[in-house]
């Protein structure tokens, strides 16, 4: 019975993590296609749909640990089960400051060609879907790609950082534009350590590596 409980939380946790990854989706889409609804949508629709989401995951991992009293790798599986329960609620508010700043950007003039940005978030959503596939899986290899992929969502940012402030150097009345963007960079960046960090959590669980921190792996 325990086993047919966290078969059904890994079913509750993977339609979760589509959920965000089309918050996610949408609110790029809304800044790239300059579309209004779909920002207001992530805003004031999905966003709480993804709050009663985390509160009914959550409230199904408390009553499977408290009726099954599970042991060892169990117990951890259960606790990481809630944890991933929580990044993906904080991916969703993340959605929702990405959908915040587009809404500013969008009724104003472009500050550069936004093509950096798609695939920045093609990447990020790929590794929220892929992170969860990972867990349900038990693949550690996928989970170390995951881990891997973190590290261009870092160089896109960077590169683009550096573009928005040579052009905030050159022209002042881009400043308030060029920071809202920033603004989306970080959060799609969040999304990423976010992924990262259940990676690192199903590395420990399924082969007891422990890369936190990026340190060297070790048993």
């Amino acid at each position: 019975m325990y086993q047919e409980k966290i078969t059904e939380l890994k079913k509750q946790i993977t339609e979760f993590a589509g959920f965000v990854e089309g918050m996610i989706e949408k609110s790029i889409n809304g800044l790239l296609t300059r579309n209004e609804s779909l920002l207001k949508e992530v805003i004031n629709i999905l966003e709480p749909k993804a709050n009663f989401f985390e509160l009914a995951i959550d409230e199904a991992c408390t009553t499977v640990i408290a009726q099954y009293e599970p042991k060892a790798t169990d117990l951890r599986t259960a606790l990481m089960i809630m944890k991933m329960n929580n990044d993906l609620e904080r991916m969703g508010d993340h959605a929702v400051n990405i959908s915040e700043s587009a809404q500013f950007l969008v009724s104003r003039p472009s500050v550069k060609p936004l093509i950096d940005t798609p695939k920045m978030a093609k990447v990020v959503t790929g590794m929220v879907h892929d992170s969860i596939k990972a867990f349900v899986n038990g693949d550690t290899s996928l989970a170390r790609a995951v881990c891997l992929s973190d590290t261009e969502v870092d160089e896109l940012k960077d590169q683009s950082t550096r573009e928005l402030i040579t052009v905030m150097l050159s022209d002042a009345s881009t400043i308030e534009r060029a920071l809202q963007l920033l603004r989306i960079f970080a959060n799609l960046e969040r999304i990423a350590d976010l992924s990262t960090n259940i990676c690192e959590e199903v590395l420990y669980i399924v082969s007891g590596t422990v890369i936190k921190h990026h340190t060297n792996e070790k048993k």
